[in-house]
């Protein structure tokens, strides 16, 4: 019995003294660079030639459609054109747009247009290999009275593409 005893007693240290008291794992490290996302104006926004009668709005749809309430009489060969914008990044990768939320003025003196209510048209929202396009329509305030003369931004109107 005591032979049994004193072999349970050596297996016992033996074991004990052989179990781990640390062990390890390995890992590997990875990143993707992608592509930065980036936008460039093709074409800026152009409401064309209006007689503006007594006032009203104008409306320059992304589809590059212009309709007029009011006394506004529109010119049958005006060329307008809505901003068009041109985004490239990384495939696969969704984005928004933001656009501008407030209104700015149009004017080389002191009879301002109110521009407002931008809209934009893109049926994507995601990447792909080839670039996009997004297409800004917006709306023109015309007083009554409104002076003739070619109406401009003072500073660039900016929106902004960020992927989601």
């Amino acid at each position: 019995m005591r032979y049994y005893l004193l072999i349970i007693l050596l297996l016992t240290f033996h074991v004990t003294g052989f179990s781990q008291s640390s062990a390890t794992a390995r890992f590997t490290a990875s990143v993707q660079i992608i592509e930065p996302i980036e936008i460039k104006t093709l074409s800026n926004m152009n409401f064309a030639s209006i007689d503006a009668g007594q006032g009203g709005t104008v409306t320059l749809s992304p589809e590059n459609l212009r309709s007029a309430t009011g006394e506004i009489q529109l010119e049958e060969s005006a060329g307008q054109t809505p901003a068009i914008f041109e985004i490239k990044g990384q495939s696969q990768y969704s984005y928004q747009v933001a656009l501008p939320q407030q209104a700015y003025l149009i004017a080389p003196n002191a009879e301002p247009i109110l521009i407002k209510d931008f809209v934009a048209l893109n049926d994507h929202q995601t990447l792909n290999s080839n670039a996009q396009l997004i297409r800004l329509g917006a709306s023109l305030e015309i007083p009554e009275g409104q002076s003739p003369g070619k109406y401009r931004s003072a500073a660039p109107i900016e929106i902004t593409v960020s992927y989601n």
